[in-house]
C-alpha cells in the first residue's frame, strides 16, 4: 500500500482498514486478519477481506490493534491552560486555588486556551469524544469561547454547562443559560450540550431547581459525588428523595459512598465517572471500581484536570485496571486469604474506556464499539518500530498494560482521519500554543507575588517516628 498523505484524505472519499487485529467491543469482540470500512462518517462493514469502492483510501493496519476511540467522561479542558501547576496541590489547595481565591480572574479567552490545547491533545491521543466539566464558565461569553474551541479541533465533545462561582438553581434557570442552550443545542453534530454542578450539604436541596431545569432543557446532569469531605450519602440521599436522579446523571468519583448510596444509584440507572489517577493523588476516596462492580452500576474513564495529570488515557486504564485489583488483595489479605482469580480483567477497562463512556453519554447507539451503522470514531494502535508492540497475543491485555500514546497510530472522528502514521493532519500545535501562553502571562501577572507559592504549598512539620532497633540501641546485642 502507498504511502499517504493529507491531500488524500481531503476528498472525503471511504476508507477501509486492511488486516487488522479489530476489538470491536460488540457481540463479535475480537476479530483477528480483519477489515473495516468507512463510507462517509459511518462504518459501513466490518470482517475479513472486505470488498471496498475503488475509490476507497486503504490503509495497512497489519499488526496493529483497531479499536472504538476513548472516550473520556470528565475532564476540566480550560485547566489545561495551567499544565502540572498544581501537581503538588491536595485537594484543598485545589479548592482555595480556584474557588476561593482566584476562580474569578479567568476570562473568556483563557477558558478558549485551555479547551483549544485540551481538545488537541484529546484527538492526538485517541479520545475520539470528550466531555468538558467547564466549570469555570462565569458568564455565557465564556461558554461561548468554550465552544469557539471545539468548532477549531475536529473531536467530538460534551460541553457540560457549569458555574462554580455562581448557584447552579441561579444560572442553570436564568434566561441567559436558556438562550444560550438554545442557541447551541444544534450548532454542530459533534458538539453536544449537559449541565455540570454539584450538590452542597445545604438541607435545603436548592440544587433540585437545577436538576429540574436540565431535564426541562433535554441536558443530562454531571455530579461529583462521594468526594472525601465535599459531598457524600447526605447529598445521594436528597437527589433521591426529590426524584433527581436517573439514568440522564453521571456521579463523578463516588469513591466515598455507603452501599445504599450506591444501591440508589444503580436503582435509578446512573453511570459513574471513576477518574483513578485524580482519586488516588487527591483523596476523593480509594478509586470506585471494586465497590460498584458489585452493585452492577456502569462505570466510565476519566482525566479530571490536566492542571495536575496528564490527559494519557492509556494510564488511566492501567491505573484503574491496578487500583481494581489492588484492592481485591487487600481486602483478601485483611481476611488472611489469597486472590486465585482476578475479577476485573482487561476487557473490562477497554470497554470502559469505550462503551463504558458512550453510555454515560447517552451515545451508545452511535459511538462507542466497531459496530455496523455507528459513527466512524477508531483507533489504530500500531507501531512496527516499538519492541512494545510485538507480539500481540492478548490484545485487550495489551492495550491496557503493554501500548502507549506513541503507538498512536491513526484516529478517525466521524469519519475523517485526523491522524495519520503517527503525525496530526493539518492540527499544528502553534496557535494553542500561542493562546495558552498568553493566558499564562495574564493569569501569573495577575496573580503576581503568590504565583510561586501556589505552586509549590508549604509541608507541615512531621515528627519522625523514632526507630527501637537502631543500631547501638538496648535491643541491638
Amino acid at each position: 500500500m502507498a504511502d499517504l498523505g493529507p491531500r488524500e484524505f481531503e476528498a472525503g472519499r471511504p476508507l477501509v482498514f486492511r488486516n487488522a487485529l479489530v476489538i470491536t467491543v460488540d457481540s463479535q469482540g475480537v476479530l483477528d486478519d480483519a477489515d473495516v470500512l468507512v463510507v462517509d462518517d459511518k462504518i459501513a462493514a466490518v470482517g475479513p477481506q472486505l470488498e471496498a469502492p475503488e475509490s476507497a483510501i486503504e490503509i495497512d493496519a497489519r499488526g496493529g490493534i483497531l479499536m472504538p476511540g476513548m472516550v473520556d467522561t470528565h475532564r476540566h479542558m480550560w485547566q489545561t491552560a495551567l499544565r502540572g501547576y498544581g501537581g503538588d496541590w491536595a485537594l484543598s489547595q485545589y479548592f482555595v486555588f480556584y474557588y476561593l481565591t482566584w476562580g474569578d480572574i479567568f476570562r473568556p479567552e483563557d477558558i478558549y486556551a485551555g479547551n483549544l490545547l485540551s481538545a488537541l491533545e484529546s484527538v492526538d491521543t485517541g479520545v475520539t469524544t470528550t466531555l468538558d466539566w467547564s466549570h469555570g464558565l462565569r458568564t455565557p461569553d465564556h461558554g461561548e469561547a468554550a465552544l469557539q474551541a471545539f468548532q477549531e479541533i475536529p473531536g467530538r465533545f460534551v460541553l457540560a454547562y457549569g458555574n462554580y462561582m455562581g448557584a447552579p438553581w441561579d444560572w442553570s434557570t436564568s434566561p441567559e443559560f436558556k438562550a444560550f442552550v438554545e442557541r447551541n443545542a444544534t450548532k454542530s453534530d459533534l458538539v453536544t450540550l449537559g449541565v455540570a454542578f454539584d450538590v452542597t450539604d445545604a438541607e435545603t436541596f436548592q440544587e433540585e431547581a437545577a436538576f429540574r431545569a436540565a431535564r426541562d432543557l433535554g441536558l443530562r446532569v454531571t455530579t461529583h459525588a462521594g468526594v472525601w469531605g465535599a459531598n457524600g450519602d447526605d447529598q445521594v440521599k436528597r437527589m433521591y428523595d426529590a426524584g433527581c436522579m436517573g439514568p440522564d446523571v453521571t456521579y463523578v468519583h463516588a469513591s466515598s459512598l455507603s452501599a445504599d448510596s450506591y444501591q440508589m444509584i444503580a436503582a435509578t440507572g446512573g453511570t459513574v465517572s471513576v477518574a483513578t489517577e485524580s482519586e488516588q493523588s487527591a483523596g476523593q476516596g480509594y478509586p470506585s471500581t471494586w465497590a460498584i462492580r458489585r452493585h452492577g452500576i456502569p462505570f466510565s474513564l476519566s482525566m479530571d484536570t490536566s492542571v495536575w495529570w496528564s490527559a494519557d488515557f492509556f494510564s488511566a486504564m492501567r491505573a484503574t485496571l491496578s487500583a481494581d485489583r489492588s484492592r481485591d488483595h487487600l481486602e483478601a489479605h485483611a481476611k488472611g486469604e489469597t486472590i486465585v482469580a482476578n475479577k476485573m480483567r482487561a476487557e473490562d477497562i477497554v470497554r470502559a474506556a469505550t462503551m463504558g463512556g458512550a453510555a454515560s453519554l447517552g451515545m451508545e447507539d452511535s459511538i462507542g464499539s466497531i459496530t455496523v451503522g455507528k459513527k466512524a470514531d477508531l483507533l489504530l494502535i500500531k507501531n512496527d518500530q516499538s519492541p512494545a508492540m510485538t507480539p500481540i497475543l492478548n490484545p485487550y491485555a495489551h492495550v491496557v498494560y503493554q501500548a502507549n500514546t506513541a503507538d498512536i497510530h491513526t484516529v478517525v472522528v466521524d469519519g475523517k482521519v485526523v491522524k495519520y502514521d503517527g503525525r496530526r493532519i493539518d492540527l499544528d500545535v502553534g496557535p494553542a500554543r500561542d493562546a495558552v501562553a498568553a493566558s499564562v502571562e495574564f493569569v501569573r501577572g495577575t496573580i503576581g507575588d503568590q504565583w510561586d507559592a501556589g505552586m509549590h504549598p508549604e509541608l507541615p512539620e512531621d515528627e519522625p517516628i523514632p526507630n527501637p532497633y537502631s543500631y547501638g540501641g538496648e535491643n541491638n546485642g
